[in-house]
């Protein structure tokens, strides 16, 4: 087993300043001045540290962060690394975790996580909070827990990911994304899901404009759509709805579930109406007709099938 050596309230200037370190143990120590202070080091721990400036981390492995802290100049702090754990800090600086493999990130505060998260696999985010738009950007087999984002563009091109209790205001958020799972969570912003294959939707709340369109099997289980108009349009879906829906737009196939569509669009030059099955308590449609646009028509209580 290798001898850990211990560095301790140290102030630390200079390019590479512990280039190729081994097995250190560094507490209370500040990175000054310099860039990649750390680089292609191996087996570090740090704890209640400090990095002031660029790229501290770079093509690193087995690193564990607690209690640290990285400024603004700090920026794209961590790239190149595998397998790193950060637990209780704040990262002021954008541009972080580039290119990683294998990151847990436990009670972390991004106030500029602009372009942060950017082609990781393998990561664990657990209450973490975020503002800043890109935000994991082509990721791949992400587990998330306890997540707060305001930022958009969020997830695009993202691979494998769960997410669980998450509360996301960001527009254009899961773009170009595969398989992707959201449960008991809080979504708002403008065309959510587009182009996005296997996206589900579990016990969620949503607010958006021309929200889950474009999307190769959209399901949604047990969700609510608030302020939510022209949603689903070329989408093949099955949805279940626990609230009206203000208006649904083209589906290409599949069944809409909902306690009620304030405005339904079919527009028979574009979609095949008799592919998607619309079944409601009210609905602004009465019976099966050939239609292009059906709108405001006098309502009528009934289990309609669509």
């Amino acid at each position: 087993m290798a001898t850990v050596t211990e560095i301790k309230q140290k102030t630390l200037t200079g390019e590479r300043a512990l280039f190729q370190a081994k097995d250190l143990q560094i507490e209370n120590c500040v990175f000054m001045d310099g860039e990649s202070p750390l680089k292609e080091s191996s087996d570090i721990t740090l704890v209640g540290s400090l990095f002031r400036w660029k790229y501290p981390l770079w093509y690193s492995k087995n690193i564990v962060a607690k209690d640290c802290t990285w400024f603004e100049m700090a920026r794209a702090g961590v790239w190149y690394t595998d397998n790193i754990s950060v637990e209780n800090a704040v990262i002021e600086a954008p541009k972080n975790f580039r290119r990683c493999h294998g990151v847990a990130l436990k009670d972390v505060s991004f106030s500029n996580a602009a372009e942060t998260l950017w082609n990781c696999d393998r990561v664990k985010l657990e209450k973490v909070t975020a503002k800043g738009d890109y935000f994991a950007m082509n990721c791949s087999d992400m587990e998330i827990h306890d997540f707060t984002l305001t930022g958009n563009y969020s997830f695009d091109g993202a691979k494998d990911v769960v997410i669980r209790n998450a509360r996301m205001l960001s527009k254009d958020a899961f773009w170009n994304t595969e398989n992707v799972t959201v449960y008991d969570s809080f979504i708002s912003g403008e065309y959510l899901g587009w182009n996005a294959k296997n996206l589900t939707l579990v016990n969620c709340t949503i607010e958006s404009l021309q929200g889950m369109c474009y999307i190769d099997n959209l399901v949604m289980k047990n969700c609510k759509l608030i302020n939510t108009t022209l949603a689903f349009e070329y989408s093949t879906v099955d949805a279940e709805i626990s609230s009206k829906i203000d208006s649904v737009m083209n589906p290409q196939s599949g069944t809409i579930r909902a306690d009620y569509i304030e405005q339904l669009i079919l527009e028979k030059d574009k979609v095949d109406p008799t592919k998607t099955k619309i079944i409601c308590g009210q609905t602004s449609t009465r019976g099966k007709r050939d239609f292009n646009v059906l709108t405001n028509l006098p309502l009528k209580p009934c289990a309609c099938e669509i």
